[in-house]
């Protein structure tokens, strides 16, 4: 018995060792060895082997130290690390790496909760698992891959869900909505059911207790955005006997909430009307006659002309800022819709305001609404500082996985 494992580490190792080597230039490999999980473009000095986008590489450092493995694509972040140390990637390697995932949600509670059944259950670098997104609504695992490399194992991770979670996890989904490539030349991605899953989409999930439709076959991202869930808790507690304004509403998450705890009377404002079709949904599901209202709207056409209609209002607008670039233009975006929102709302107002785009940090989001209320000449408070939920872990080697930033103000 003691040949044939012998055997098999062999085998395996001389797969490892025909990997595609990449050499950084000197100096660059400081971020590493301070466990950054990205490498980018500029810090390469040589690709040996001509990788495939999506395969394994060994990074090293300009003197051949070993540093990381990690999955190889063309692009600013060329190689995205999966391990620091020099293992076997393997079926026991991802399948260790998602139970260590598993293993946070069971500590933070969420595999127990009585009144919630809907939260994320990988979230790529925060759980050392990069370019990957895993949601658990209700039964159905949605992986969603942000990575060339980690799409290419999509079918792996099925599996491992089903090994792992065989009581929990009743299906599992593709669904993959960003544009990939391999070597040069766009994929079409293959969204859909593994194997013989099946489940029904929209599918009826609980929230603290409040339930929605989450499509996540035709909805944005997988179908709900669970990163607001605490925030949205939050907004409860300050929602009774107000009149309450959730812009870029979506689905209706935070009326839905405002609604739980006692406004007076909400009003939902989307782009989209399917999106504005299950926020009504979804207003029903949790009572009928609720004091709610609907919009297909501009958010900008919409914010005209609100002055002293509402006393509680939720700016969640869509990510301003993709990419660096945009910064700039993103940050005067936020600036005017904070202070749109700053010179209507009634005084003895609470506002609840959000940036989900990552290349925008806290100080600039900050900046950004300290702005607006300066132009507004509203006397402002801070009340909470906000960002994205347990389940939602940062790396603390990667400070860009914050994306989420929210502000909770009072104005006189």
């Amino acid at each position: 018995m003691g040949f044939v494992y012998d055997f098999i580490l062999f085998d395996k190792r001389n797969i490892m060792d025909k990997i595609s080597v990449v050499v950084l230039n000197k100096g660059r490999e400081q971020s590493i060895k301070r466990f950054h999980p990205w490498i980018f473009s500029g810090a390469i000095k040589s690709v040996e082997e001509n990788p495939k986008e999506g395969d394994i590489v060994r990074v090293v450092s300009n003197h051949g130290e070993f540093l990381a493995l990690g999955h190889y694509q063309i692009g600013s972040i060329t190689i995205r690390i999966v391990s620091f140390d020099d293992v076997v990637i393997d079926h026991e390697f991802w399948k260790e790496q998602i139970s260590k995932a598993i293993d946070v949600r069971k500590a933070l509670g969420l595999f127990d909760s009585k009144d919630t059944n809907v939260f994320r259950l990988v979230h790529g670098e925060g759980d050392s698992l990069p370019g990957l997104i895993i949601d658990f609504y209700n039964g159905t695992a949605v992986i969603q891959s942000h990575s060339i490399g980690m799409y290419q194992l999509r079918n792996e991770f099925a599996e491992i869900l089903h090994e792992l979670l065989k009581e929990k996890v009743k299906a599992v989904y593709f669904k993959s909505n960003k544009t990939l490539s391999q070597n040069g030349e766009k994929i079409e991605l293959e969204n859909g059911f593994y194997g013989s899953d099946h489940s029904e989409s929209p599918v009826i999930v609980n929230e603290y207790g409040n339930k929605f439709n989450v499509d996540f076959i035709e909805g944005q991202k997988t179908g709900f955005f669970i990163d607001q869930r605490e925030n949205r808790h939050l907004l409860m507690k300050y929602s009774k006997d107000r009149d309450v304004l959730n812009m870029f509403g979506y689905t209706g998450g935070f009326s839905v909430y405002a609604l739980k705890g006692g406004a007076k009377h909400v009003d939902t404002v989307d782009a989209s009307a399917r999106a504005m079709e299950l926020t009504d949904e979804n207003i029903s599901l949790n009572g009928d006659n609720a004091p709610h209202k609907s919009f297909v709207c501009d958010a900008a056409d919409f914010m005209k002309d609100i002055k002293d209609k509402y006393d509680l209002i939720i700016l969640d607008p869509p990510a301003f800022a993709k990419h660096r670039s945009a910064l700039r233009q993103a940050l005067q975006a936020y600036k005017r819709l904070n202070q749109k929102a700053f010179e209507q709302i009634r005084p003895g107002g609470i506002l609840f305001t959000f940036s989900c785009s990552q290349v925008v940090t806290k100080e600039n989001f900050r900046e950004a609404v300290f702005s607006a209320a300066a132009l507004s000449k509203r006397r402002v408070r801070i009340l909470y500082q906000l960002s994205q939920p347990s389940d939602h872990p940062v790396n603390i080697y990667h400070p860009e996985g914050e994306y989420l930033k929210g502000l909770v103000l009072y104005i006189e």
